[in-house]
Order: structure tokens, then sequence, then C-alpha cells
């Protein structure tokens, strides 16, 4: 489309709101790398994990939120172009936060392009999701012609809330700017897939530390189905040609801004069921894919059974205690569901081709959690912990304790077991007294083959024994 891979880019200050996630810190680099003048991260935090190298770059922090108009005009003061990346309720307890949602998607993009109409910013690129046209039926192969999914079919608010800011960015493309001599405001969209890569976020944490606690029972679906990733690299490129695509592109043939008033789907261009694309990452970290199957329509009431009890839980939703919920519907429908979509008319209008393949982008995520394991406390699954946790409080009751509550039915059982009351207070003594060993045990070799979480292990070995100690060893050997 353009001559130069760095037109529109150099000279120019961009604002990338969600600037400290993992695909705005990425874009921000990015920018820089190709020549930016200036890059502003505005985001509602002031670090994260690429906060240091960010700053380092040369990336400008400006906090605020989206759902204040005094902080967006300040972030955008000055700005060529904006990228909005920020959004709320993607995943997990997010979603279930109705009022925050409505509020960062929908009021906070208006405040975004009051702003750019305000300031005389010309070019804005908003970041959609595919949920715009997809609300759990199936897609195959679909194309930016499919109408949006009605507004009030929507399983969840963020595929609501984000259809709406959609529709009212593309609205605004062509809006004049006051007493400007012609001068408008473009803007365009880019929906892209399920996102993966080094350090992302939301998904992948999540599904790893339920493959981790041995609680990723099943696939949803049948093998069948399939949908889109995106490596997060292909992104950050589509964004950069979407907002290049806003540009005069090639004004003595009538092309001019391209992109204008566009939505485009993104993604690796590869459809694959969810399962299978996660499986070579699960089975690099020594966890299992589930065997078994279960039903959308199974799998839908469960989902609702959490939303309905996260629902209830509602005040405590931003407690760190609250464990995110296994599952709610609409992911259900993302995992089960066959949806996926040509990014064809991102290929023909702005020139958007995946620069790595999937296999390429999976090699550098495995790489990348490989490295992070390497770096955190390893153990053994919920039920291992459950196990030893309550295994050692029966026994303790079962030896000492007077016959209250359960007690006298421990007290049977570790008789049936171990015949004497003596047998079973020796015992006890006997697996304290290998947990403690054992404890201080892994505290050592800790320190020498994994410092850092050196008080990490000696705490769940104390609690486990051997189950924890044999992951140290593991490591140890290695």
């Amino acid at each position: 489309m353009h001559v130069s891979e760095n037109e529109g880019i150099g000279n120019n200050t961009f604002v990338v709101t969600g600037g400290l996630g993992f695909v705005g810190s990425a874009l921000c680099l990015e920018l820089l790398r190709r020549g930016a003048r200036q890059v502003r991260a505005f985001d509602t935090r002031s670090t994260s994990p690429s906060s240091n190298l960010l700053k380092n770059k040369g990336v400008r922090f400006v906090r605020g939120d989206v759902v204040s108009k005094d902080d967006v005009k300040r972030a955008l003061d000055g700005a060529d172009c904006v990228f909005h990346l920020a959004s709320y309720g993607m995943s997990g307890k997010e979603m279930l936060q109705l009022g925050r949602v409505d509020d960062v998607n929908i009021n906070g993009t208006c405040h975004i392009l009051d702003a750019c109409l305000d300031l005389h910013i010309t070019r804005l690129v908003y970041v959609s999701t595919y949920n715009v046209v997809f609300g759990g039926k199936e897609i195959l192969n679909g194309d930016e012609t499919l109408p949006y999914f009605p507004i009030d079919d929507h399983v969840d608010p963020y595929g609501r809330s984000k259809s709406i800011a959609e529709q009212l960015v593309l609205k605004n493309n062509g809006r004049p700017f006051k007493n400007k001599n012609g001068r408008c405001l473009y803007t365009c969209a880019v929906r892209p897939a399920a996102i993966y890569g080094p350090g992302e976020e939301r998904h992948l944490p999540r599904i790893i530390t339920l493959a981790k606690l041995g609680l990723l029972l099943f696939r949803i679906g049948d093998q069948s189905v399939k949908s889109d990733w995106v490596y997060v690299d292909n992104l950050v490129l589509a964004l950069i040609l979407a907002s290049m695509g806003l540009l005069d592109c090639n004004p003595e043939k009538g092309k001019h801004h391209i992109a204008a008033g566009q939505a485009y789907f993104i993604s690796d261009g590869s459809p694959v069921n969810s399962f299978e694309f996660l499986q070579p990452l699960l089975r690099n970290l020594d966890y299992e894919l589930p065997k078994t199957s279960l039903a959308v329509d199974h799998a839908l009431v469960i989902g609702k059974i959490f939303w309905g009890v996260y629902t209830i839980l509602y005040r405590w939703l931003n407690s760190w205690w609250l464990p995110q919920p296994f599952i709610l519907p609409a992911e259900v429908y993302k995992v089960g569901v066959t949806h996926y979509f040509s990014y064809l008319k991102a290929k023909e209008e702005i020139g958007y081709v995946p620069m790595l393949t999937p296999r390429e982008g999976m090699a550098s995520t495995i790489s990348y959690w490989q490295e992070r394991k390497r770096k955190t406390l390893d153990g053994p699954t919920i039920y291992i912990w459950l196990f030893s946790v309550f295994g050692m409080i029966s026994l303790f009751c079962a030896a000492f304790l007077p016959d209250i509550g359960l007690v006298p039915i421990l007290r049977a059982m570790s008789l049936f077991c171990f015949r004497s009351m003596w047998m079973t207070r020796l015992v006890f003594y006997v697996a304290v007294f290998l947990h403690i060993a054992e404890a201080f045990y892994a505290w050592r070799l800790a320190k020498r083959v994994d410092p850092l979480n050196a008080r990490g292990w000696f705490w769940q070995t104390f609690a486990l024994g051997f189950f924890s100690l044999r992951f140290l060893l593991k490591r140890a050997r290695k």
C-alpha cells in the first residue's frame, strides 16, 4: 500500500490507550523502532511487567482513565494518531462488572472521540473484537460484510459494549473539525482473533493455572470446532498498517484514506481447534490436556451456574481471595463453536500479511512460559493439596482431640488403619518429623537451585512433604 514501511510514523506523536498492556506495550515499542517522535502509553496503571523496558526505550507514561474526560484530553493533547486499545471485561471476573464494562468500553470511547475532535487529531485506530459479529452461532470464513450481532442478543456485556463502541467510532469517520478548513477525523476498526504470545496477560495464564492445579477437566465441543488466533507481532503490524491506511494513500489514483470508516478482521490465517492449539504449550510445561469432552449445551449450564454464583458474590469480585470463575457462557461459545474469518480485505486494502506463522508464534510462547516456570514455585495439583493438608489435620484430630463432631468418625477410620491409638499417634509424630525434615532439606536445596523461591519451597514442602519435594528434585536434576 505504501512505499515506506514507516510512512506516517516518523516525526509523529502517538498515544496508545492501554499502553502498558500486552498488545499496547508491543505496539509502543514498534512505533519507536519505526522512528516515531514520541509515544505515550496512557493507562490506569503506573507499572507493568514491561514498564521498565518501555521507560528505557523512551515511552512516556501518562497515568489516567479513559472514563475521565480530563485525563483523556491531557493524554491526547498534541497527538497525531491515537490507537485505542483500552477495554474492560474481556474474560473472567471482569465480565460480570457490567457498570465498569460500559463505562470503559462505551463512555471511554466517546471521550476518546470527543478529544480527537476537539484537539484536531486526524487518525484514530480502534481495537475491536470478533464478538461484534459473533454471538454463539457458527461462522465459517466470515468477512466484513457480516452484520453486527443484535445488541440485545449478546451473551456478555463485553461483546455488546465493544459492538456499540465500534459503531460509534466508524460513524464518526470523516467528521470535520471546527474551523479547520475541511480537515477531518479518520477512523477505522481492527477486529483481532484471540491474541497469544510471550507475556499475554488474560487467556494463557488462566488456562495454565487451571492445568497446573488439575482443574482443566474437559474439552468443550468436538475436535472439528475451529477458531482463529493471532500472534501479538502480527496484530501490531496490522494496527500500524491500519494507521497508514488513514493517510492520503494514493491521491493520483483517487484513493484517499483507504482504511477510513472500515473494519478489518485480523488473524494468523490458520483456523484451529483451541484445545489442539494449546496442546504443545501445555505438553512442554508438563501439563496435560483433558481427554474427555463436554457438549456445548452442558458446558453452558456450568457457565451459567458460575455466572449466577459470581453475581451473588458481586461485591467481592475485585478481592484477591476470590478466584477466577472456571468458565462463563461467552467463553463456552468462544472455544465450543466454530467461528473464523478471512483477512483478505486487510490484505488487499492495507497490505496485511502475517509476519510469523502459528508454529513460530507458539515456539516463542513456549520458550517464554518455560522460562517463566523455571522462575516460579512449581507444585502438585489441588487434589494433592487437599489429600495432604486434610490428611494431616484428620490424623491430628483422631490422635488427640476429644470425641466431638466428626472426630469419632476420624478416630474409627484411624483405628481401622493403624489398629491402636498408640500407633495412630506414632504415625502422626513420624509424619510431622518427615515433613519438617523434608522442608529443611528443600530449603537448603532450593538455596542452590532456585534461591528466589527458597522460602516458598520450604513452606510448600512443610505442608505437602515429598509431594512437593519431588518437583524440586526434578528441577535440581535439570
